[in-house]
Parts: structure tokens; C-alpha cells; sequence
């Protein structure tokens, strides 16, 4: 099945989960889902067919069948909701709120293109020419980045950029970012990431010496939890980064590049039966 958040039609998403029963399972069967679903099987293909909705009392089965948690629950509701009422007004309201909780558009690295994550800067200097209104000048790059980056550095991260396609060059000659937000696939995805994400560990802790408090925003919280807190926790944090992610899309003048470091991780392990 897609992600529920591709798809504006509730209806879609149960039949998508049906074909995927059946193409697993031959005998599976409309009367089947529909005992899941606590309806009759033919009022269920009538609704699969979009001829009819499911009715309110069996959106709980529902989402239960397809296995929806938290955001992607709320989701597939709202869309049930959007789909049935009338009024052209509420309509908007609650497609504004499901489309809210929809992930900001990201663009996937392949293997080849993971040399983005080699070194801190070059991620740095993409988001910095946002700041510089595309202004491609090693000189001016290295003078605003911290720790001090050599400009030959910078130099080479531009060109990496864009031999990767993650800039583009515009036709006043200024870079422009090719896509807002990035994220990793493929098989070497794991290594490389890490290897990013140690770095920036290490200029978080380095952050402290380098910089007023004023600039930095540095907390910690140690908590004894269970299984259930550790998932929700986790949860939460996924959560929060996809609020910032949005929040950093309405930003239209940026003055500054910052770096967010989440680590949530053991103390004290739980013990292993």
C-alpha cells in the first residue's frame, strides 16, 4: 500500500488494503474484510466502489484493519470526515487540518549521491546560500560559517552540489536550491548518515566554547521509562521535527543557518531476559 497521506480519498486507501489482502491471499474475500469491518460484504464493495461511505461506527475496525497509529490515524478520520460533509466551508476546514498533518515534501539521495553527507559544510553551505539570496562566493561563504571552513572547501562543496543536482544555477547566476528538504535511501544510507550525524554531534558539544549562550538553545533530560513511554517518546520526537520542517518552509527572508541535534538513548539499558 502507499502511505495513507498520498491519497485524499478514504475509500481508496481500504480498497488498496483489499487488493493487497487479496493478491496475498486468493481466498480473501469482500465478506472477509467485511467481518473485519463489522459490515456486510456487499454494503462493503458498494463502499470500495465509492457508491457509499462506511458508516462512522466501523471507522475504529477500520483503521484497526489497516493498522493506523497516531498522525496516520487522525489522518485517515479526517479524510472520512471530508469526504461526507457538504457544506463547502467545513469541507475546507477539515482538509486544511488533514492536509496539516501530512509530511513536508522530501526528496530521497540515492548511493550515489550520499558524498552530500561526507563532510558537515556542505550541507551547511546549501542552507547558507538561502541566506545569501544565492550568491555563490567562497569568499563570502567561508567568512559566515563556523568552525572556520577553508574557501578551497567551499569551493568544492558548490561544485559538489551541484554535479549532485542538490543546487542548480539560476539564470542571474545564483544558486537555487533544487529541493527544500533531503532525505537518505539506499544501502549505504546507514553509514553515511552516521558518519553525519557524529560530526554534528561533535559541533554541538563544541557549541558551548564556540558560541554565547545567547545563540544556543542546549537542554537535557534524564527520565526513567518503559517500553510504552520509550515508543510514544519516540513518537513525540518524529513529530516534532516534521512541525519544524514546516515551520522552516514559512520561512521566506532566513538571516541564519542552525543546526537541530536530537539524541534520545540509553543510560541505564534495560535488562535483557
Amino acid at each position: 500500500m502507499r502511505p495513507v497521506f498520498e491519497s485524499l480519498e478514504y475509500r481508496d486507501i481500504l480498497k488498496e488494503a483489499y487488493e493487497e489482502k487479496k493478491a496475498a491471499m486468493s481466498l480473501f474475500s469482500y465478506r472477509m474484510m467485511g467481518d473485519r469491518l463489522e459490515i456486510d460484504g456487499s454494503y462493503l464493495f458498494r463502499v470500495l466502489q465509492k457508491e457509499l461511505h462506511l458508516p462512522a461506527r466501523c471507522l475504529p475496525r477500520a483503521i484497526e484493519f489497516l493498522g493506523l497509529t497516531g498522525r496516520a490515524a487522525e489522518y485517515f478520520q479526517l479524510l472520512a470526515a471530508y469526504q461526507r460533509e457538504r457544506g463547502a466551508k467545513a469541507r475546507q476546514e477539515i482538509l486544511e487540518k488533514a492536509l496539516s498533518l501530512r509530511d513536508v515534501e522530501r526528496s530521497r539521495l540515492k548511493d550515489s549521491e550520499l558524498a552530500f553527507f561526507r563532510d558537515w559544510w556542505v550541507v551547511a553551505v546549501r542552507c547558507l546560500l538561502e541566506v545569501v539570496n544565492g550568491r555563490a562566493n567562497p569568499r563570502e561563504l567561508a567568512s559566515r560559517i563556523r568552525p572556520s571552513i577553508p574557501e578551497k572547501d567551499i569551493k568544492k562543496a558548490l561544485d559538489l552540489l551541484l554535479e549532485l543536482g542538490l543546487v542548480k544555477k539560476a539564470s542571474s547566476g545564483r544558486l537555487v536550491l533544487a529541493q527544500t528538504h533531503l532525505t537518505a535511501s539506499g544501502s549505504d544510507k546507514a553509514k553515511a548518515v552516521e558518519g553525519f550525524q557524529k560530526q554534528m554531534l561533535t559541533l554541538a558539544l563544541e557549541s558551548f566554547e564556540r558560541f554565547p549562550k545567547k545563540q544556543r538553545d542546549v537542554s537535557t533530560l534524564s527520565v526513567a521509562i518503559d517500553e510504552l513511554a520509550w515508543n510514544e517518546i519516540r513518537e513525540m520526537l518524529r513529530e516534532s521535527r516534521r512541525q519544524i520542517q514546516k515551520r522552516v518552509e514559512e520561512s521566506t527572508t532566513p538571516d541564519r543557518v542552525m543546526q537541530i541535534v536530537m539524541a534520545f538513548f540509553p543510560l541505564a539499558p534495560e535488562v535483557e531476559s
